[in-house]
C-alpha cells in the first residue's frame, strides 16, 4: 500500500476520514471542502500538502510540515476506521516522514489526544516515546507528545548520495 500526493478529487474523502470520532479536534471548522482544497499544495517547510492512502477508495489522510530546522511534526494522521489494520496509516507515516527527511528532518513529533489509546500504540508501534503533555490548542483537554528520531533509512528512503 502506497500514500501519494492528495489532488482536489480526495478532498471529500479526506474531510470524511478526518470527522473526528473521539472529538479531540473541531473537525466542522478544520476539516470542511474548502479549508482542505486551499491546503492541498505543499507551502514548504511548514506545511508538506495533503496525502492520502488508497486501496479501492481513499482510506487514510494526513499531513505534516517542518517546525524548527531539523524538527518535523505529523499534524493530521487519520483512517477509516473500517479500514485500520490494512497499512494505511503506516504507508502514510512513512510518505510524510520521507517528504520531512527530505527536508532536513533527523526527528519528528506528534501531539495525541491522551485518551486515543489506539493512536498511542500506533505511534508506540513505529518507535515513538513519550515526552510530555500540551495542552489541546482545539478543545479543552491534554495531549501526549510523542518523539522519534528518523533517518532516510528510517524512512524507506536509500542512502544519500556520497
Amino acid at each position: 500500500m502506497r500514500a501519494r500526493p492528495a489532488t482536489l478529487d480526495d478532498v471529500e474523502a479526506i474531510c470524511c476520514i478526518c470527522a473526528d470520532p473521539l472529538g479531540e479536534v473541531d473537525a466542522e471548522s478544520f476539516y470542511t471542502p474548502a479549508r482542505v482544497a486551499h491546503e492541498l499544495d505543499a507551502a514548504p517547510p511548514s506545511w508538506g500538502g495533503w496525502f492520502v492512502t488508497e486501496a479501492d477508495v481513499v482510506i487514510a489522510a494526513g499531513g505534516g510540515g517542518m517546525t524548527g530546522p531539523i524538527t518535523g511534526e505529523l499534524f493530521v494522521l487519520y483512517v477509516d476506521p473500517a479500514r485500520r489494520g490494512e497499512g494505511a496509516g503506516t504507508a502514510l507515516l512513512a510518505a510524510i516522514t520521507a517528504q520531512q527527511v527530505e527536508l532536513g528532518a533527523t526527528e519528528q513529533w506528534v501531539a495525541v489526544g491522551a485518551g486515543n489509546i489506539e493512536a498511542i500504540a500506533f505511534y508506540e508501534a513505529r518507535g515513538f516515546a513519550r515526552r510530555g503533555t500540551q495542552q489541546l490548542c482545539t478543545l479543552d483537554g491534554q495531549a501526549a507528545r510523542y518523539w522519534r528520531s528518523v533517518s532516510r533509512q528510517s524512512a524507506g528512503m536509500p542512502p544519500s548520495p556520497s
